[in-house]
């Protein structure tokens, strides 16, 4: 089969193209913006890929034209199917059809966190010999790669809430029917296509009615917005997590960074492994339950911990210059910012944090959340923001509310320098997007470098 993907070089079809090559179709793609790394790992595995969406890269015709959920209606491309009659899914849909049927699905939601317990997942179950496929927003440490089919029926999908394509607006995670569902927070996102929590409620409860009543669904009981949720409808065995005595199983903190759990069968266990903070530990807890679901005892998977290594772009540290140390976090939610800093602070020493943030996702470029970002990022010693071209309001407003330790730019080399004129040795510079950022990292580190006389 010839399967053509428009909307390649996103993560979901990137990695949704690898799957479908994997099974042995001619893939073929194109993307406005056609950029490494996805760009070089999809040439690499013998994909096709043209830049801009005309009407002709749709000759000879495919197969199936695989529809991404950031083109509309007037794209060139999306006219020219519906004009030609061709047969066209979205993204989700094709997956559920081709790859997950049959399947044992585990899948990971909610507003936060979803990349790093997906690929945690992946491992636990690759350590106790499962070889589980996978699909996840984000290429997993101990994996040279973002999705694959695996070698038995479980398979670990990043459930994104967000919605399927133009022409199906329910959430992508309604079409993949898991047998093992994890809930790990829910939250307002998503503010072009979610008007309020309520409606992001609506879709979640649409995916709890999938999943049978002999799963699981592992749910955080710390939060009354999934609470309500499940009282919507539930028909599947529920474990709840969190800190709360009201879980089934808690996370213990000690006060000095260090965390356990405990539940009905286990002793407080330290969760000994190399990622830091509160949210990392409960995305760690959230993995060994579904874990457990599919066989890994806990004990075991545990001890698997210890040899995760961790989510690219989360807390990756891209290089250092002059003492100065430049990471790279794909966190973009106040939610997820605050609690990225939270975790980063005992990790700077006697050094200054800079964040360096770009307001990026759709939600923060109408600044839905931007009452809410002085509070997320007040943890920091030092605050950059970028006003990046096309914003619906003014990040000025969030420099102000934080006072002389914030400051802003329009211009992205002007930015680097005025960072890099400001960083002493010993700092970390915490660069904060969901998207390359204009390559602000290489800048940087080059930047950095000419300061140091390297």
């Amino acid at each position: 089969m010839h399967v053509h993907i428009l909307g390649i070089c996103g993560t979901f079809m990137g990695s949704l193209a690898l799957l479908a090559r994997e099974q042995g179709h001619r893939v073929t793609g194109s993307d406005q913006n056609v950029y490494p790394p996805m760009s070089d790992m999809l040439r690499r595995q013998g994909v096709e890929i043209t830049e801009g969406y005309e009407a002709s890269q749709l000759s000879p015709t495919p197969d199936c034209v695989i529809i991404g959920n950031a083109l509309s209606r007037g794209n060139p491309a999306v006219e020219a199917v519906l004009d030609q009659g061709l047969r066209y899914v979205s993204g989700p849909q094709w997956l559920a059809e081709h790859v997950l049927q049959g399947r044992w699905v585990l899948a990971v939601s909610g507003t936060h966190g979803k990349t790093t317990t997906a690929g945690l997942l992946a491992w636990l179950l690759e350590d106790a010999g499962l070889s589980p496929g996978f699909l996840i927003g984000g290429v997993p440490g101990n994996f040279d790669r973002s999705a694959r089919l695996g070698d038995t029926p479980f398979f670990v999908i990043e459930a994104d809430e967000y919605d399927s394509a133009f022409f199906d607006k329910r959430s992508k995670f309604v079409h993949f029917r898991p047998r093992t569902l994890i809930i790990n927070n829910m939250e307002h996102d998503h503010a072009d296509i979610f008007p309020d929590l309520a409606s992001i409620q609506r879709q979640f409860h649409h995916l709890v009615r999938t999943v049978p009543g002999s799963g699981l669904i592992i749910a955080n009981g710390d939060q009354t917005s999934i609470e309500d949720t499940l009282d919507l409808g539930c028909w599947t065995p529920v474990t709840r997590m969190g800190q709360t005595e009201r879980n089934d199983y808690r996370l213990l903190d000690n006060g000095e960074g260090r965390h356990a759990i405990t539940g009905p069968e286990l002793e407080p266990a330290v969760l000994d492994w190399n990622q830091p903070g509160a949210h990392n530990a409960h995305n760690a807890l959230a993995a060994l339950l579904a874990a457990r679901h599919v066989g890994v005892p806990l004990h075991q998977g545990l001890e698997s911990l210890r040899s995760f290594h961790g989510m690219r772009r989360r807390q990756e540290l891209r290089g250092e210059s002059g003492g100065i140390r430049v990471y790279d976090d794909f966190a973009h939610h106040p939610t997820a910012i605050e609690a990225t800093i939270a975790a980063f602070t005992p990790l700077v020493g006697g050094g200054r944090l800079h964040v360096i943030l770009e307001p990026r996702s759709n939600t923060m470029q109408m600044g839905t959340h931007r009452s809410r970002l002085p509070a997320a990022l007040s943890g920091a010693n030092h605050v950059w923001l970028y006003q990046s071209p096309g914003m619906g309001w003014q990040v000025s407003e969030v420099t102000e509310a934080l006072g002389d330790r914030a400051e802003w730019d329009e211009d992205l080399h002007r930015l680097v320098d005025r960072i890099v004129s400001r960083a002493a040795p010993g700092d970390c510079l915490l660069v904060m997007s969901n998207g390359a950022f204009g390559g602000i990292h290489d800048k940087l580190l080059a930047a950095l470098a000419v300061k140091a006389g390297k």
